[in-house]
């Protein structure tokens, strides 16, 4: 629960962590810090960028006590700005 981290869902692979992380840095590179207007005082722009574009939380069904995931799918927390203190909220609605 902060606004420049993000929860979302997608296959468990390391490649494709690597290329989330290449990609979202071509689409929203961290430098030149002075780049962006948000920075002035803060260096974190880049930050909300990403988290907007990975999104800020995930719905998942769940049935018979377990998560109604594909294969390789995982839920997963995206840190972009690791300064401060964050926590998860984990609300289940239904019965």
């Amino acid at each position: 629960m902060h606004i420049t981290a993000s929860v979302f869902i997608n296959d468990d692979e390391s490649g494709l962590h690597h290329d989330y992380e290449v990609w979202l840095e071509k689409i929203a590179p961290h430098e030149p810090v002075s780049g962006y207007r948000h920075n002035v005082g803060e260096d974190n722009a880049d930050a909300h960028m990403k988290r907007q574009v990975m999104g800020r939380e995930v719905v998942v069904a769940i049935t018979d006590g377990k998560l109604d995931f594909g294969t390789w799918e995982q839920i997963f927390y995206g840190e972009f700005d690791g300064r401060r203190r964050k926590r998860v909220l984990v609300k289940i609605i239904g019965e």
